[in-house]
């Protein structure tokens, strides 16, 4: 699936048709309003015929009153920078975006998260991504390692490229902000999606995609939305199952594993394009601390109020009986264990049996 391409005539005469709507109503002496999608777990549900958390009706009007006139200025500040982004074909990160502020006076952010929330509020109401509108993330996107080709074209010369993930030595491939032009070429069995950078460092220097025959991503935490978009290519575009792997805690459970399956409530309305709703989680999985009698830390009063929160409120973990199983038995085991800890068998034991066991056992997985 293709994200629905917004051309930038297309996303300049939204950007001024907004500030005419508003300026219309101002002359007219009437309140102008800004209709913002909802965008929380409250507003979203999931269906598994979807896959994906799928934004609800909900909105936020934001009227203009002498209250909320420094954050109207803002978004018309934020969206003016955006139509000239657009016009020139440049880009802006979130970050020199918030510095362009300075020049704005009274407008200015006096924060990164005041600016950072403006520009999602901006991508929201007019329905795209904010690479289309002409911002970009700070974070990289993921790494890559393995049995794949990625098909990319020469910013000068136009001409196509052809970037070998097993030929970067001790290195890895690193995923673009934007990578919906990108094709790909693999004879891989499946995509592993790894949690930390220091896993994926042991399998990449093993070469275990070459054992496994597969592709490996590191994800670096909660994954970035190019690199949930270029795995979600991945599978699409060449039919790959995608299996994912975190530490056994209720963060890599109910933020990174849900993030990249279903997608989140502040992204809402991306989803159907940064999620991947053929991602199943390989582990390690509650069951596993006690069957492979991994060293463990006790749960964190944080960790047990997000068990809690997830089990009532998130619509992805309600939906499954199996997610609340696991997250019951944490609770009453109450403890984590990451996923370095296989290294308490030896430093390839991770390699040698616990992923071949895993993938064998189907049964063991997790929805």
């Amino acid at each position: 699936m293709a994200i629905k391409k917004t051309g930038d005539k297309d996303v300049v005469r939204k950007i001024v048709t907004m500030a005419e709507e508003m300026h219309s109503k101002i002359k007219q002496m009437k309140q102008p309003q800004l209709k913002i999608p909802l965008r929380s777990l409250t507003n979203v549900e999931y269906d598994l015929k979807e896959g994906y958390f799928k934004l609800l009706p909900g909105i936020k009007a934001r009227t203009l009153t002498a209250g909320t006139i420094k954050t109207f200025a803002q978004t018309l500040r934020m969206m003016g920078l955006s139509k000239n982004l657009v016009e020139t074909d440049d880009i802006a990160t979130k970050r020199e975006a918030y510095y362009v502020s300075k020049n704005w006076g009274e407008a200015r952010f006096l924060e990164q998260p005041e600016s950072d929330t403006v520009m999602d509020d901006i991508e929201a109401m007019m329905q795209v991504n904010r690479e289309q509108i002409g911002f970009i993330p700070e974070e990289k996107g993921g790494d890559i390692a393995g049995e794949l080709i990625v098909i990319d074209k020469d910013s000068e010369t136009g001409k196509e490229l052809r970037i070998d993930c097993t030929k970067f030595g001790s290195g890895a491939y690193s995923v673009p902000s934007s990578c919906e032009h990108l094709k790909f070429e693999t004879k891989a069995k499946f995509v592993l999606a790894i949690e930390t950078s220091g896993m994926f460092e042991r399998l990449n220097k093993h070469k275990y995609w070459k054992t496994a025959n597969c592709i490996l991503i590191s994800m670096g935490g909660v994954p970035t939305r190019a690199c949930r978009r270029f795995v979600r290519k991945i599978a699409d575009q060449q039919k790959l199952p995608v299996y994912v792997f975190t530490d056994s805690d209720p963060y890599g459970f109910g933020s990174i594993y849900r993030t990249l399956k279903v997608g989140s409530g502040n992204a809402a309305h991306i989803n159907e394009f940064f999620c991947v709703p053929q991602a199943t989680f390989l582990g390690v999985t509650p069951q596993d601390i006690i069957d492979y009698k991994l060293p463990t830390h006790p749960l964190k009063d944080v960790d047990i109020k997000k068990i809690k929160d997830l089990i009532k409120n998130d619509p992805f973990i309600k939906h499954y009986k199996e997610w609340q199983k696991a997250l019951e038995q944490m609770a009453k085991m109450k403890v984590r264990a990451e996923q370095q800890a296989l290294a308490a068998w030896g430093l390839n034991f991770v390699m040698e049996k616990y992923l071949p066991e895993k993938l064998k056992n189907p049964k063991t997985w997790l929805p």
